[in-house]
Formats: C-alpha cells, sequence, structure tokens
C-alpha cells in the first residue's frame, strides 16, 4: 500500500498563505506531489489573494525537482450538469458538451501551458466530471495519463493510463494494499487544517510516494475484476441517491 498526494486548484491568485507552508513540508520531506494547475482560473472561489506575477516560474521549478504538473481542466467553471463517466458530481466543464467544444478548451489550455515552458504530465478533470470524448481529445492531443477514478491500482482502459484518486484525507490507519491518491482542497484550510496535515504527513510519510515511478510501473496494466469490484462498492458508499 502507497499513498500519491494531489493539490487541486493551484492558480495564481490561490491560498498562498497556506500553499507556502504546504510546500516547505514537502520540500524538507522530499515529497513530490500531484498538482492539479488551473491554466485560466475563472472561478471566483480561488480569487484568495493577490495574484503571484512568477507563478509560472514557480510551476516550472516544482516540477523540475520532480513534482507532477497536471492541467486542471481550462477555466474551473461549471458549464454542463452531466455527471460524465464517474457519476459523481452533476457539474463540469467538460462532459456532455461536443468534441469540437471540448477540444477548444483543451487546446487553449495546452496553449496557456506551452507559452510559460511547462508541459503538462497529466489531466486532472474539475468536478471530478469528463466523458469518452473528453479522453479521445485528450489522446489526440498527446496526454495519456488522467488522476481519476475508483480501483485498488492504476489500470490502462482505450489507451489512457487511470490513476485512482480514492480519498480526501489521510486515513485514521494504514490501509492493506492499493495505491491510493490523496486529494486536498488547501485553498479552504485554516491553521488548525494545516497543523493536522503536519502531523498526518509525518504518521505517513514513509508510504508517500511519487506519481512518475507509479505511471512506469503500472503504464500497461489491465483493469482487475478486483478492481471492478472494489469501484462498485466503493462508489456505492461514496454516492448517495437523491
Amino acid at each position: 500500500m502507497v499513498f500519491l498526494l494531489r493539490f487541486d486548484d493551484i492558480c495564481p491568485t490561490m491560498n498562498w498563505r497556506i500553499w507556502l507552508e504546504v510546500d516547505e513540508l514537502l520540500l524538507e520531506r522530499n515529497i513530490k506531489p500531484i498538482l492539479a494547475v488551473i491554466p485560466d482560473n475563472k472561478n471566483q472561489a480561488f480569487l484568495i489573494e493577490k495574484e503571484k506575477e512568477d507563478f509560472w516560474s514557480y510551476v516550472k521549478k516544482r516540477q523540475k525537482i520532480g513534482w507532477i504538473i497536471g492541467v486542471h481542466g481550462y477555466q474551473h467553471l461549471c458549464v454542463t450538469r452531466n455527471r460524465g463517466i464517474l457519476g459523481i458530481n452533476s457539474c463540469s466543464e467538460f462532459a456532455g458538451l461536443g468534441e469540437e467544444e471540448q477540444e477548444d478548451k483543451i487546446v487553449k489550455s495546452l496553449e496557456i501551458f506551452r507559452a510559460n515552458n511547462v508541459k503538462p504530465d497529466l489531466f486532472i478533470a474539475p468536478y471530478h466530471t469528463f466523458d469518452y470524448t473528453t479522453l479521445h481529445v485528450l489522446r489526440k492531443h498527446g496526454i495519456n495519463v488522467i488522476s481519476d477514478g475508483f480501483s485498488l491500482y492504476p489500470f490502462v482502459p482505450h489507451g489512457v493510463l487511470w490513476i485512482p484518486q480514492q480519498l480526501w484525507w489521510f486515513p485514521k490507519k494504514t490501509l492493506p494494499i492499493g495505491v491510493w491518491t490523496i486529494l486536498f482542497h488547501h485553498n479552504f484550510w485554516r491553521e488548525s487544517t494545516l497543523k493536522q496535515f503536519k502531523a498526518d504527513l509525518e504518521k505517513f510519510h514513509n508510504k508517500i510516494v511519487d506519481a512518475v515511478g507509479i505511471i512506469t510501473h503500472y503504464k500497461n496494466r489491465k483493469k482487475s475484476l478486483i478492481d471492478k469490484v472494489f469501484e462498485y462498492f466503493y462508489k456505492k458508499a461514496l454516492i448517495k441517491p437523491g
């Protein structure tokens, strides 16, 4: 059993006061997380602090030391009520849109990354919602890894490696098997949350790995029966009716 750490909604106007403390903790322990970077944020929830002018320089520096950089949609806006493949949120920036519209968003996102000399390592859909058209467009533009879904281990369907994301905080105790991605939303943390993060980081740091090795190890793995059973019961527990 190992953990990957993922931090969403990374953008120039995020909660830098908290983030810089998180950044220091990760550097001290040589932990290399996944950063979900919004290319052109228009979501009011993440207009928290004054825009960091050297934002893309910061992203490049972190990528150079092995942090994984994900393209987190385009503007992080909810434009449809389509639940997409996973079906956990009725809000999406992509799911339900036609190929041309989805491709326009993804191309614009990649152009922003390219203009700032950053090549994304994978794709992370806002709100966990995307569809098979999204995956088709991503493959078309050279992105073959996503961080999302529910399984015990990463697997490859339709030419795309899915690195599962099953947790939103550290578990109370070590889990017996699996590759578990923990998703954190630091923009909404308080000092007490940061303190808890530091304590849990100390507790579990020897179980935290980086995504580069995971991508290499699982790049050809197919979905197994145990993954399918896990996904069925996990989603059943996670998604409440109504």
